[in-house]
């Protein structure tokens, strides 16, 4: 006879297992993963987290029971010999390459000490590509997976638009490989959290139906929503430019939509690996990495946000939001935002793009635009909230059924 007794309790045990901490010079998925974490830890749950600081980064944000494997590097652009490596592991270990960079003896080390040290309410894999940590772990029960995109989608849209064969057949092998991880994880979890409803209705269609959980990312907890910041240049674009997606952005909107704009605007982009924009374009200033993201795009009178291709939620565009200025944005940069705030234009035609671009720098920023950016920021940050609690006290009441 099968009974179900009530959670009594609260506060769980976590373990969260990641790719990249969160650091000086991150990027939009180790601040979603922050996102979680941050979220669970004001919820009173005790949670421990692992994973690895970027090469030469600096730790600013190291919470309670932060443990880092190493230091790793994780472009392959700048990787040195490792790439090489990475290479080697992916086809003796039969993983896709963005796996095996996150692969190492010392990584399982840490996590089957703690495990064996440590009771752990729940285990959390953060990223498909650390779906091999899933052998290391006894007892499935536990496991919730966040997929922060459909992985393997994304390097399918790189085999259909790259020409060179080479590059094609390793986008197909990898698209292949981490789609075997992604169902792998989807079977053996309790539970899939997902960042849009798109991805949520791909993992359902293959799984079993209430099993995914969409929770909307709310832009950065930690970041304040009374400082006044002057407006100090006309149009501002935020990106990692190393990452393949962003410099498609960039350039289309460099190449189509820049023509259309007057060149007495002030354009300012900030951001890793665009150094060659330097002194290109009279009225364009590159920034480099900012200090704090959101002040830069608070700085401008708009933002623009020009995404064309890339899967999951875009962080820049919640910052944005949370910024208060206005924003042009394309409907891929809006994927998974939904009822965005009037300071939202969304548009993919080039010279409206601009027009529209234009027209924002006229505008005076009203206290009401930026009340309803706030509005909206509080009520998707409670609605995180919530929707994290709801989905551990589900956990905490299968972990208590009793057979």
């Amino acid at each position: 006879m099968k009974t179900m007794k009530v959670a009594e309790k609260t506060n769980m045990n976590i373990l969260f297992l990641t790719t990249i901490i969160l650091s000086k010079h991150c990027n939009g998925g180790e601040v979603a993963s922050q996102c979680f974490i941050d979220s669970l830890r004001q919820s009173g749950h005790n949670i421990s987290v692992v994973g690895y600081l970027r090469k030469g980064d600096i730790l600013e944000y190291k919470k309670q029971k932060t443990l880092i494997v190493d230091e790793r590097y994780t472009e392959t652009s700048k990787s040195k010999y490792y790439s090489l490596i990475w290479l080697a592991l992916s086809f003796f270990k039969s993983l896709p390459y963005s796996s095996a960079k996150y692969y190492s003896l010392a990584y399982i080390n840490l996590v089957k000490k703690l495990l064996t040290t440590e009771k752990y309410d729940i285990i959390i894999i953060d990223h498909a590509q650390l779906a091999w940590i899933e052998n290391f772990i006894p007892d499935k029960s536990k496991l919730i997976f966040i997929a922060h995109n459909i992985e393997h989608q994304i390097y399918k849209e790189h085999f259909k638009k790259t020409g060179n064969f080479v590059l094609n057949l390793i986008y197909r092998r990898e698209a292949t490989l981490i789609r075997v991880l992604e169902e792998h994880l989807l079977k053996v979890a309790q539970q899939i959290w997902t960042l849009t409803e798109h991805d949520s209705k791909y993992f359902d269609r293959l799984g079993k139906l209430g099993k995914t959980k969409t929770f909307a990312i709310p832009p950065n907890l930690t970041q304040s929503q009374d400082k006044t910041i002057t407006k100090c240049f006309d149009i501002g674009l935020l990106g990692s430019w190393s990452w393949k997606a962003n410099i498609e952005a960039l350039q289309w909107f460099l190449e189509v939509v820049y023509p259309y704009l007057p060149t007495y605007l002030s354009i300012h982009i900030a951001g890793k690996g665009a150094d060659w924009l330097d002194s290109k374009y009279s009225n364009v200033t590159y920034r480099g990495v900012v200090p704090d993201a959101q002040e830069f795009m608070a700085q401008a009178k708009v933002v623009a946000i020009p995404t064309l291709s890339g899967s999951g939620i875009q962080i820049k565009t919640l910052d944005a939001i949370a910024s208060g200025s206005l924003i042009v944005a394309t409907p891929i940069a809006m994927r998974g935002i939904s009822d965005p705030p009037p300071t939202i234009t969304v548009t993919e035609n080039p010279e409206k793009f601009a027009q529209h671009l234009v027209s924002a720098t006229k505008l005076s920023l009203t206290h009401q635009y930026c009340d309803d950016a706030k509005h909206w920021y509080c009520t998707r940050r409670n609605q995180f909230h919530n929707d994290i609690n709801d989905a551990i006290t589900k956990m905490s009441f299968l972990e208590n059924s009793l057979v």
